[in-house]
């Protein structure tokens, strides 16, 4: 044996540590260390190594003459050449050896085992889907590409028309297929989605030619519900709603195919629902040639001319929680274009998309980089209503010591909570990018902050093609204080997790990425901190600090940081109630900028990129110890906020206390979209609470169907028995039946209106001279017969009681009483008959020509007053 490569292997094979000597009998095993065949290894190892390094080493693959040569006296000299070379291969397939060379000699060693923090938790899984969703099982993949030269806002010319609505009754359906919801809300998930076949999506279509568009959405992220050809090349669009709601209509995305080059087509969404959109600010959609970036390299451009966002004639008609019909007006964008290729696959979107799918394979390159594994841990949050995963990813420097770790401030950066704003995840991947490289200012931020990063919040709204919602039917950004953390796990998840940061050292920042549908340029939208003087427009400090970094793209004039009270369930105004003084949400446009050399033109996915690298370069500002900037920020600010109220207010403010008082005065709320519609409950249980107040309404009926209810059953009694009930009534007592008829309704109201435990109980009757259906003063209050007696407050009885005996009282002469428990009822002794029938279950029917006494009216108002307290009124 060599001597070089024995020693190694004595060295391996004397080691302490138990993973080399496995790794030593498994290489043995594969005759890596075999007697006679070393030597060669070392050679042909050696000549790689000299032919991969060495200045005059020929290409990759072929080798000089002289190493030809050297090698055929090798093979001649050695005939065991062949078997070498297979014991060679499965040495070099080997993950677990690395061959370094000192000199002449080869040298091999162990690779260092994985950090196990670098790896996530649970491994990449296939993406999950309603059950009842169709999903094409083939994957989509855009290249990322940027224009040379930035794509200018389309310019109108006064004269784009607006599409007359033709509907499917005069036009061809050439594209339809199932919304996705057969159930009112989510149930169930599995990966892959439906397991059924493919429905086709043009099988409703009439008239179907070679020259019609071939439209498909049934993939990730994708929206288009249904497809309509009204002429030619003329094509009605419909947007698939948010699932297990009725709104949310302005992302779109799909794919189109059997396109003819040349051919203007105009395609025109009908159902969108906001009134005001950046189409009429010169926006432009986006067009995806396959062709093209198979071909040039091209990647999503801006296309589109005579482009229009207008209202519709028709309403959309509408039915919300309570049953109640609105009618929501809808509006349009149209557009024409043309496609580059004949019969090629392209795909029109709202903005850049960017899937579920896409960020799982950015967080997989992550992982299985090396150089990051030292400072990057990527962790599941929690999962999904269907199961997909929420990642967080903490991002610090592993250097110093405890002490110097805990003392770190904490940074928290999260995007992706409105599925449809796919800016925000072209933000994060800009901001990851910078955090995780390699540059100065990367290493300082590692070292200074511990970053925590939810690239992905609402994964389940990103796969179905949601604009806002989750699968919950509700905007997650209206649930950061929820208690139903089964509904929305990710928002819920999120706030424990700062919550527990906050417990362990000091949040600076808490930034949340967004878009916005209805404004140009970046801006953010903060918290004011008027409570502590000490801290007055030291929100503002941040964002102008941003605006000085990215001049061209972010509008300090556009930030906004009035807390409305229906923003109190977002993100940065519940964070900021848990302490974090500066707490934001970024928006970024889906258009483009107005802002120096950039104006007129808009956004790509590097600008989006470049507002993550802006945001790191603005921390770093921020936390400088060196206060000079935030000094001379403040001062700006104070300078600026004066003019402008000098300008508003029509006066001049000196004092910082009356500028405090004048900013939430001049200052609007944030005008970005309400979502009001999407708050509370979600859907899954709110459909319970509607069945629930069904089947009560179904029980609680109004006096006057009670009332003839009642008429019908005792029409419905057999006649002899309602005859023998009738005969068995004393005449001469008008006023007693009338006590008793009222006693028994009042009894009937109580047991409906308390809904109390049912007690069982037997009314004796005996032959004396008394009225055995005459309740007594005790907790309870009975009915002859098969009725159940009921718990009832025993003042309210009392009262009642009262009532009764004082009406009896005025309306009979004095006669003799019978003593019951405490109180006495006059009965007359000349007349006194003892019903032995049983009264039937409900009570008779108050007769139209019974009153109600004057002296019972007391009672009863002050019972009403009490069922109100109750929240019903006993009739």
């Amino acid at each position: 044996m060599c001597p070089a490569l024995k020693t190694d292997t004595e060295i391996l094979r004397t080691s302490e540590n138990a993973y080399e000597r496995l790794i030593l009998h498994h290489l043995q095993h594969c005759g890596l260390f075999t007697s006679t065949e070393n030597y060669f290894q070392g050679n042909l190892l050696r000549q790689r190594w000299r032919d991969s390094h060495h200045p005059g080493s020929s290409h990759p693959g072929t080798h000089s003459s002289d190493s030809n040569n050297s090698n055929m006296e090798d093979e001649e000299q050695e005939p065991g050449r062949r078997a070498f070379t297979l014991h060679l291969g499965q040495a070099l397939r080997t993950r677990q050896l690395v061959i370094d060379f000192d000199g002449e000699r080869p040298i091999p060693r162990l690779r260092e085992p994985l950090d196990l923090f670098a790896i996530p938790s649970t491994p990449f899984q296939g993406v999950r889907w309603p059950i009842e969703y169709e999903v094409f099982k083939e994957a989509i993949h855009h290249i990322e590409w940027d224009p040379p030269d930035p794509e200018p806002f389309y310019q109108p010319t006064g004269h784009e028309r607006a599409p007359m609505p033709i509907g499917e009754e005069k036009g061809n359906v050439v594209y339809c297929i199932d919304p996705g919801t057969k159930t009112s809300y989510f149930t169930y998930s599995r990966v892959g989605g439906s397991r059924g076949p493919i429905k086709s999506s043009t099988s409703c279509a009439m008239h179907q030619d070679k020259s019609t568009l071939a439209f498909e959405s049934r993939f990730e992220s994708g929206n288009l519900q249904k497809a309509v050809q009204v002429g030619v090349h003329d094509y009605e669009l419909t947007l698939r709603t948010d699932m297990y709601t009725t709104k949310h209509t302005q992302w779109f995305y799909f794919r189109v195919r059997n396109m003819k080059a040349g051919v203007t087509y105009r395609f025109t969404i009908v159902n969108l629902m906001k009134a005001s959109s950046l189409y009429c600010l010169g926006m432009r959609p986006l067009l995806y040639s396959e062709r093209a970036a198979w071909e040039k390299g091209e990647g999503w451009r801006r296309t589109g001319s005579n482009i229009r966002y207008y209202r519709n004639q028709h309403h959309q008609a509408e039915q919300d929680n309570n049953t109640t019909t609105n009618t929501k007006s809808l509006h349009s964008l149209t557009w024409t274009g043309q496609f580059p290729y004949d019969f090629d696959t392209c795909y029109l979107a709202h903005c850049y998309p960017y899937t579920y799918s896409h960020l799982q394979r950015y967080l997989s390159r992550l992982t299985s980089n090396s150089a990051t594994g030292a400072y990057c841990k990527l962790r599941v949050l929690c999962r999904s209503l269907a199961g997909n995963a929420v990642h967080v990813l903490t991002v610090t420097s592993p250097g110093g010591g405890w002490m110097d770790r805990s003392a770190k401030r904490a940074v928290v950066v999260t995007a992706r909570v409105h599925p449809g704003e796919t800016n925000s995840s072209w933000m994060m991947q800009g901001f990851l990018d910078f955090l995780l490289g390699e540059s100065d200012d990367a290493r300082l931020l590692r070292e200074t902050f511990v970053f925590k990063v939810v690239p992905m919040l609402n994964p389940d709204g990103v796969v179905v093609g949601n604009y806002r919602c989750s699968l919950a039917g509700r905007d997650l950004n209206r649930n950061y204080n929820t208690l139903l953390r089964d509904s929305f796990p990710c928002v819920w998840h999120t706030r424990n997790m700062v919550k527990r940061l906050m417990a362990e050292r000091d949040v600076v920042l808490y930034c949340d990425f967004h878009g916005h549908s209805r404004k140009n340029n970046v801006f953010m939208y903060g918290c004011t901190n008027s409570d502590d003087a000490t801290q007055r427009l030291h929100e503002r400090v941040f964002p102008l600090m941003m605006s000085k970094n990215a001049n061209d793209k972010f509008s300090f004039r556009s930030c906004k940081f009035r807390v409305h009270q229906s923003k109190e369930g977002t993100g940065r105004v519940v964070m900021w109630r848990l302490g974090i003084r500066n707490s934001y949400t970024m928006e970024s446009t889906f258009g483009g900028s107005t802002l120096g050399n950039r104006k007129g033109t808009h956004f790509t996915t590097r600008d989006l990129k470049s507002l993550g690298y802006y945001l790191c370069d603005t921390l770093l500002d921020y936390c400088d110890p060196d206060p000079t900037k935030t000094s001379h920020c403040l001062a700006e600010l104070r300078a600026m906020l004066r003019q402008e109220l000098r300008e508003r207010l029509g006066r001049e403010v000196d004092s910082d206390g009356s500028l405090s008082v004048s900013i939430s005065d001049i200052e609007s709320s944030t005008s970005g979209s309400n979502s009001t519609e999407s708050d509370g409950l979600p859907v899954h249980l709110l459909n319970r609470i509607d069945e629930q107040r069904q089947v009560k309404k179904k029980h609680l009926r109004s006096g006057k169907e009670r009332n003839r209810l009642r008429q019908e059953r005792v029409r419905n009694v057999d006649p002899k028995v309602l005859h023998r009930n009738i005969k068995n009534i004393d005449p001469v007592l008008p006023t007693e039946d009338m006590v008793k008829v009222r006693i028994q309704e009042k009894t009937v109201a109580v047991v409906r209106e308390k809904k109390k435990r049912e007690v069982p109980f037997v009314v004796k009757v005996s032959r004396q001279t008394g009225r055995s259906w005459i309740p007594h003063p005790t907790t309870r209050i009975g009915v002859i017969g098969h009725v159940t007696l009921w718990q009832e407050e025993e003042s309210e009885k009392n009262e009642y009681l009262d009532a009764v005996r004082a009406a009896y009282l005025r309306t009979q002469p004095p006669v003799t009483a019978v003593q019951q428990r405490g109180f006495s009822v006059p009965v007359p002794t000349s007349k006194i008959r003892v019903h032995t029938t049983p009264i039937q279950q409900q009570p008779m029917p108050f007769s139209p020509d019974h009153r109600s006494h004057a002296g019972m009216r007391g009672g009863l108002e002050r019972r009403n007053r009490v069922g109100r307290m109750n929240g019903t009124i006993l009739t």
